[in-house]
């Protein structure tokens, strides 16, 4: 059985439906890609798994179904009680994850009291595992305040963060964007280490072919709201069955040879551009 199921999911805004119809499950332990270009309602996805969905954008059909409950018919108090816990969330812009004048430690120790009855030693030492597990100065980064931490240290601190009470499902939503190469594939092997260590499963937001590859078990893909094909990484790689995701990795450049020019996109982008419906 599935550990999230998103069965026919639609979000809308007064003008047009961004996601239209989306589905897929994600199991236990799974690293799940879900790929698209910029716009194609991949963010906008994972905000409605959490809860978290902008103003002005509302779910306008389907069901999203975690550990066998509705969250979406799931009151506020319902969901508090599983983001953070049960499901945590990494964001691209690290610094957005943290008030830029409260000390980290402090931050991170709200949330997991809020959580847990845990006392404030178990707390604290509970933190200073987590950044430990990520390769932190605990102590140095417990008392930093945000703009004391390189970009890289702390997105790693975001990870810490998401992962101190062992989530069961991580949502990394481009956690590498902002990040040089060198930070960046760090970062996702910190991400990997704790997927092993923890079991937990992950729904990796990204437009990265290559990091696809490397990491994902399962990918959908996404254009223009839609999920247009899905299924295992290998074979997704090896014989794309849609348009989209053949023109998808027609577009990775290659190192030797390279051709002239990059393959047009399929027209119903060009023409969802210009309509302006695409998603976010």
């Amino acid at each position: 059985m599935p550990m999230l199921s998103i069965e026919d999911l639609s979000i809308s805004s007064r003008q047009h439906t961004i996601v239209k119809n989306a589905s897929f499950s994600i199991h236990e332990g799974e690293w799940f890609a879900l790929l698209g270009e910029s716009g194609s309602g991949k963010s906008l996805t994972a905000s409605a798994i959490a809860g978290l969905l902008p103003d002005g954008l509302t779910v306008t059909g389907g069901d999203v179904i975690f550990e066998g409950q509705q969250m979406l018919q799931a009151g506020r108090k319902a969901l508090r009680r599983v983001r953070g816990k049960d499901i945590a969330c990494i964001f691209q812009d690290c610094h957005g994850a943290f008030t830029p004048f409260i000390r980290i430690g402090k931050q991170i120790d709200e949330m997991v009291k809020t959580h847990t009855g845990w006392s404030k030693n178990k707390r604290r030492e509970a933190i200073l595992h987590a950044f430990r597990e990520v390769s932190l100065p605990e102590n140095r980064v417990y008392e930093s305040y945000p703009f004391q931490l390189s970009g890289g240290q702390l997105q790693r601190a975001a990870i810490a963060q998401a992962m101190v009470l062992r989530p069961k499902l991580l949502i990394a939503d481009e956690p590498t964007t902002a990040l040089d190469s060198i930070t960046a594939a760090d970062v996702l092997q910190q991400l990997a280490a704790m997927r092993a260590k923890t079991n937990c499963a992950i729904l990796f937001i990204t437009h990265d072919l290559r990091l696809v590859k490397r990491y994902a078990d399962q990918t959908a893909v996404m254009q223009n709201g839609e999920i247009v094909e899905s299924g295992l990484t290998a074979d997704l790689i090896r014989q794309p069955a849609h348009e989209y995701t053949r023109c998808l990795f027609a577009a990775i450049p290659p190192l030797k040879n390279p051709p002239p020019r990059l393959t047009a996109a399929p027209p119903e982008t060009k023409e969802a551009v210009l309509a302006g419906t695409g998603g976010a």
